[in-house]
């Protein structure tokens, strides 16, 4: 029975190598189906009505990074009842985050209909939203909404509607050495304390996202925040984030943070704790199977992971990685393109997903799920991460807020500018940012 078939065509190879011979910054490229213009502001594009699922077929083009492009043919392959009718086409993208962000960004100056659902990551959203380059959800994502995990939903809406379908979710975890540390500290104070005796806690310290993620860790467990409710002020000059990085620079001064962290990534990172030297290491799920590979016997056979501690007398916070399936406004097919979508968001897209490719589920049911479990032997400290986890801030001026973050946070950590004045200038460009969208 050929019900769905899934090309790769020679065409679409050529246009991600050439992507500007393809339609890259061509205006006069294909237009889709929504009558939208381009532009910030008010992200009222079209909607799509989930009824039409049903009957939708034809042509669906999904443009993603390798390992989500793979796991996706599974996914359909799988659902071939549920994908009757749909001739799925792939176009792989690379691996690197700011080289998809950019070929995402040329297709659709370009109004390219050559992607139809695109792979965004959660911090993108927004600000694609806000180009007016997607599709409208709401409808779709509001008869869902219970099976999500909430905040997994939060990363997908923008100017209070949905513009994505959460896919894959991640939060950072708290690595240690049980054969050190019987329990793992319950607070950030109680951590850097401990760390001290028992070889220091390693972290992402280098001045880029990993930093930004972190601090906001921290901060938001204090209680923190770096924009306002209505995200058009910076709150990041703040006592609740102050006291998180005084709590940070005070740690690298101490030594209960080695000064090599300024430099860590999350390779560099895992690599220092796979060392056996440090007790404690802040990293990402997938950092549990290469260090059950551990050739450092000790490491491979006491490390045990937690979800990330709470601050002094605040709570035990986190900030969400993953990703979100958008639609593109400029689609032929936007119904053939939900009908992909919720093929890929369903239970048994989760489970295939969590147990081939160790993809963290976005639904809630899937952490109670048996292969689940046995496939992610850490999965209940994951879900509670990442139910306690927050979105980035949701802002089109995303970027230049990370970027805001991160440099000054660094300065402070490795003690060029006081905690004080780091947040001062951090404010100054966060602010400046927002002001020009």
């Amino acid at each position: 029975m050929k019900q769905l078939k899934w090309t790769v065509p020679a065409v679409a190879s050529a246009c991600v190598l050439a992507l500007s011979a393809c339609g890259g910054d061509d205006e006069s490229s294909t237009t889709g189906a929504s009558g939208a213009s381009d532009g910030g502001g008010s992200a009222q594009t079209q909607g799509i009505d989930p009824a039409s699922i049903a009957s939708a077929k034809g042509n669906v083009t999904f443009c993603a990074p390798a390992l989500t492009v793979e796991a996706a043919k599974a996914a359909v392959k799988q659902a071939q009842a549920e994908t009757k009718g749909l001739k799925v086409q792939v176009i792989t993208l690379p691996d690197a985050a700011d080289e998809q962000n950019a070929q995402f960004v040329r297709r659709q100056r370009a109004k390219s209909g050559e992607c139809d659902v695109f792979e965004s990551d959660v911090v993108w959203t927004a600000q694609f939203a806000a180009q007016k380059w997607l599709m409208d959800v709401t409808d779709y994502v509001n008869g869902r909404k219970g099976e999500f995990i909430p905040s997994t939903l939060q990363t997908a809406t923008y100017d209070g509607r949905y513009y994505g379908v959460p896919e894959k979710t991640d939060a950072g975890l708290l690595y240690y050495r049980k054969d050190r540390t019987s329990t793992p500290p319950d607070t950030w104070q109680a951590l850097y304390s401990a760390a001290k005796d028992e070889g220091g806690f390693v972290f992402q310290g280098k001045a880029y996202e990993g930093l930004t993620v972190h601090f906001l860790e921290v901060a938001y467990g204090a209680g923190g925040k770096v924009l306002s409710d209505d995200g058009k002020k910076s709150e990041i000059n703040s006592p609740q984030n102050l006291a998180a990085l005084k709590l940070m620079a005070d740690g690298v001064k101490s030594g209960a943070v080695p000064k090599a962290v300024l430099t860590y990534q999350e390779a560099e990172s895992q690599q220092a704790f796979d060392s056996g030297k440090p007790g404690f290491m802040r990293n990402w799920p997938y950092a549990y199977s290469i260090e059950k590979e551990s050739k450092t016997a000790a490491v491979r056979k006491n490390f045990e992971v937690a979800p990330l501690p709470k601050f002094e007398g605040g709570q035990a916070a986190g900030v969400l990685g993953g990703s979100n399936l958008v639609i593109s406004k400029f689609s032929k097919n936007p119904e053939g393109a939900l009908k992909f979508v919720d093929v890929m968001t369903k239970p048994d897209a989760m489970r295939l997903r969590a147990t081939k490719y160790s993809l963290a589920p976005v639904l809630s049911e899937s952490y109670d799920d048996a292969d689940v479990k046995k496939a992610l032997p850490f999965s209940d400290a994951l879900r509670t991460a990442v139910e306690q986890a927050k979105a980035r801030p949701v802002s089109p001026s995303y970027t230049q807020i990370s970027t805001a973050i991160s440099t000054n946070v660094a300065k402070a950590l490795s003690g060029r500018m006081t905690p004080e004045a780091a947040l001062e200038a951090a404010d100054k460009s966060i602010s400046s940012a927002l002001s020009t969208f």
